[in-house]
């Protein structure tokens, strides 16, 4: 695969050839681009972001510019084999909608996010007692777009509670993967693969 951002790597390689896949929240199309061009996908994107949607559009893709709290509804039931929801959970207004969403059009669902129980973020509430500022996470408290902090303990909880399915898990620290044990605690990212239980 093309160089990738490494969680978008970890999906890349576990999708399958000639599948047809939804990005939401697709960014300038990289993924997406990746996945036509190495994989023979029928990719479609959805991105909030109008520069993002030139940018994807003038490689070629098929990106329409909407916001996955709202415009999810538009799309057929399982009109998609995979639908990815890459680094943009934490900033939907309603991630449990969203995620319902993204498990009724496509077979199955691609979610990665940053961990915010990452050690250096509690390290940073603890000692400094203000909101951190990582490489992952480089936006202060009040021009942030992550809205809902989510941690990979938080999320496997809710997955429960919905009686979704993991069918894949990936912990990243950097551009590492890590193992599952204390992912918690050390991963920054988490990667999970999703369906309807």
């Amino acid at each position: 695969m093309t160089t990738l951002r490494p969680d978008l790597s970890i999906i890349a390689e576990n999708i399958r050839a000639g599948s047809r896949v939804l990005d939401v929240g697709c960014g300038d199309g990289a993924l997406m681009a990746a996945l036509r061009d190495q994989k023979q996908v029928d990719a479609r994107g959805l991105e909030i972001e109008s520069a993002n949607v030139s940018a994807a559009v003038a490689r070629g893709l098929a990106v329409v510019q909407g916001d996955a709290d709202t415009d999810l509804a538009d799309y057929p039931d399982k009109g998609f084999d995979y639908a990815i929801l890459s680094q943009t959970l934490q900033t939907t207004r309603r991630p449990d909608l969203v995620l319902d969403q993204l498990l009724r059009i496509g077979g199955q669902a691609f979610v990665s996010f940053p961990n915010f129980a990452q050690w250096k973020i509690r390290f940073a509430h603890l000692i400094n007692g203000r909101m951190p500022v990582t490489k992952q996470l480089p936006h202060r408290w009040y021009d942030t777009p992550n809205i809902h902090h989510v941690t990979i303990r938080d999320f496997k909880s809710f997955v429960a509670e919905r009686d979704y399915a993991i069918k894949g898990e990936w912990y990243l620290s950097g551009e590492k993967e890590r193992s599952v044990r204390g992912a918690n605690l050390l991963a920054e990212h988490a990667v999970f693969l999703l369906e309807r239980g």
